[in-house]
């Protein structure tokens, strides 16, 4: 017979493991431009490729990861729980920052942040160019695949620039909250710019979405969040 304090537990996981079998599956987000709204930067194909079929992918492989582990938390299956981990941190990783990335660049982008977002780049990298040529070098160096970002440390109020491999979530590996991503996996530019990547990260700086990378910093300093239709 279950004691009162197993009995309680109970009635807490069952209505907590209906919540996860009941949520709303991932979906791909629509981008907010056309596939060749990007070029001559970024071409059509790579754009619709990278969003329909990769970006997809991960999405679909997500859904089905998390199927097996709410079916595996009913089981009380922790041997399983662990061996998905991996897929769920990849997958997971692949849609939060491809959601990210598409908001980060637009048709209309380019140029230099302004305002405070201008004024902390200033502040944490000594000027706009000195950033600009970081990330560039932080992101050129990254081996095999994987992403450049821009986050905001929110312990000590400042930004910083860091490398993630593959598709490492950079809040969830670094506690950085993301404000701008650059992905360097190849599919995101060989099709165009074959192996030189430095060419890839010299065109991409054209349509960054500062008013996108602003709006996430912004939400940082108030202590808010951007959240993603993930």
């Amino acid at each position: 017979m279950l004691s009162r304090a197993a009995l309680s537990s109970s009635r807490t996981l069952v209505p907590a493991l209906g919540a996860l079998g009941s949520r709303q599956k991932h979906s791909l987000p629509d981008l907010p431009y056309d596939y060749g709204a990007l070029e001559p930067h970024i071409n059509a194909q790579i754009m619709q490729l990278h969003h329909s079929k990769h970006h997809a992918t991960y999405v679909n492989n997500l859904n089905v990861l998390e199927e097996r582990y709410r079916e595996a938390l009913e089981k009380g299956d922790v041997t399983t729980q662990v061996a998905l981990q991996p897929g769920l941190k990849f997958n997971g990783g692949g849609h939060i920052n491809h959601s990210i990335f598409w908001t980060n660049l637009s048709p209309k982008g380019g140029g230099e942040p302004k305002g405070e977002l201008l004024e902390a780049i200033k502040r944490d990298f000594g000027s706009f160019d000195k950033f600009k040529e970081k990330l560039t070098t932080v992101s050129v160096g990254v081996q095999g695949s994987g992403w450049g970002w821009l986050g905001f440390n929110k312990e000590q109020g400042r930004l910083q620039i860091a490398a993630c491999f593959n598709q490492d979530p950079l809040e969830g590996t670094t506690g950085l909250i993301p404000l701008l991503g650059i992905d360097v996996w190849e599919h995101a530019y060989y099709l165009q710019y074959k192996n030189v990547r430095p060419d890839y990260l010299k065109a991409i700086w054209n349509v960054i979405n500062w008013e996108n990378v602003t709006e996430r910093y912004m939400a940082c300093k108030k202590g808010a969040t951007v959240w993603e239709s993930y």
